[in-house]
């Protein structure tokens, strides 16, 4: 079962089809992945999506997410065709080619201008929040001076700009290893505004945090989105965030797009007919056990994402005051 509806989300967009290929960001069409022979993993997906938007990526384990994802970045080599067939499997970002036909071709230019976000966060323990986000500078960098990590007080401004954003410039001379999950997932949002990305990949970026810091994140995104024009796409375990912070859900089932719309149609008796009993993994835990036994009736409404919690007194205590080096490239 396939269905679409994504049309009803950009409709404001839709006036003349050249100019509707001018703003379309993502593009894939028939792609497919296989890590073991005869078994694939993604299916003939296809998927676009349209400057400015914030797209939601759904599916139970094993459905593809985390691949899809990094095929679109350029990480994994898809499929290609049998010798002697027509070329099959294609991304383009912002019309130029990442991979097609299982060949990878992603230039430098084209990487700075993609963010990608990981679960894992992906910083350097031993290093300075401040060097980990001033490694997002890369692609703007002269080859030798970007892997010397020779970074000037300009960039430590940029840095400490980006770090001031997501609201944890006090901790920029920490070692990342002594930060929380949640600070150090705003320190890799804090690296993608540094490189200036106009597209921002995020794979699971909150499955591993608690929901007070789950959801700074995806004010973070949502921010983003909404004030620097940055397209998001964003692979989520929980629909409930989907649906308060994305217009449009894309999920995927057993390697296929099974549902491309507004995230307002993904209630729990649609989602218990699109996944059956793998639809209590897309729950929030917390949730009085919706996910365990979804209402056949229609009747049950969804609730927000928990608020986020005040700190304890002892977290508060463990703030400092900051240090001349932050307040030097602070000025």
């Amino acid at each position: 079962m396939f269905i679409c509806l994504s049309r009803a989300v950009v409709s404001e967009c839709d006036t003349v089809e050249g100019d509707s290929a001018l703003d379309t960001v993502i593009e894939a069409r028939g792609i497919s992945k296989s890590f073991q022979r005869g078994v694939r993993v993604l299916d003939g997906v296809s998927i676009s999506l349209r400057r400015g938007e914030m797209v939601a990526l759904i599916g139970a384990s094993g459905s593809g997410k985390s691949t899809l994802i990094r095929s679109i970045a350029g990480l994994i080599a898809i499929d290609g065709g049998r010798k002697g067939a027509p070329a099959s499997g294609r991304i383009t970002v912002m019309g130029e080619a990442v991979q097609q036909n299982g060949r990878l071709n992603c230039s430098r230019a084209l990487r700075a201008r993609i963010g990608v976000i990981f679960q894992q966060f992906n910083l350097v323990p031993r290093l300075t929040l401040l060097t980990n986000v001033c490694f997002g500078l890369f692609g703007q960098l002269p080859v030798v001076r970007g892997t010397l990590g020779q970074f000037n007080d300009a960039d430590k401004r940029k840095a400490m700009q980006a770090l001031g954003r997501v609201g944890i410039a006090e901790h920029a001379l920490k070692r990342a290893s002594e930060l929380s999950g949640g600070q150090q997932q705003r320190a890799a949002i804090a690296r993608s505004l540094v490189q200036g990305a106009e597209l921002l990949i995020a794979d699971e970026p909150i499955a591993s945090l608690d929901p007070a810091s789950a959801r700074r994140v995806m004010d973070l995104l949502a921010d983003m989105n909404r004030n620097d024009g940055l397209t998001v796409l964003v692979s989520l375990h929980q629909v409930e965030y989907a649906l308060k912070y994305c217009a449009r859900t894309i999920a995927l089932k057993a390697g296929k797009v099974a549902y491309d719309g507004p995230s307002s149609a993904l209630t729990p008796v649609f989602l218990n007919q699109l996944y059956g009993a793998e639809c209590e993994e897309l729950f929030l835990p917390s949730f009085e056990g919706q996910g365990a036994s979804p209402d056949t009736t229609g009747s049950r409404h969804w609730s927000d994402p928990p608020a986020p919690v005040m700190p304890h007194a002892s977290s508060a205590a463990m703030a400092v005051k900051p240090l001349p080096e932050i307040e030097r490239l602070s000025a």
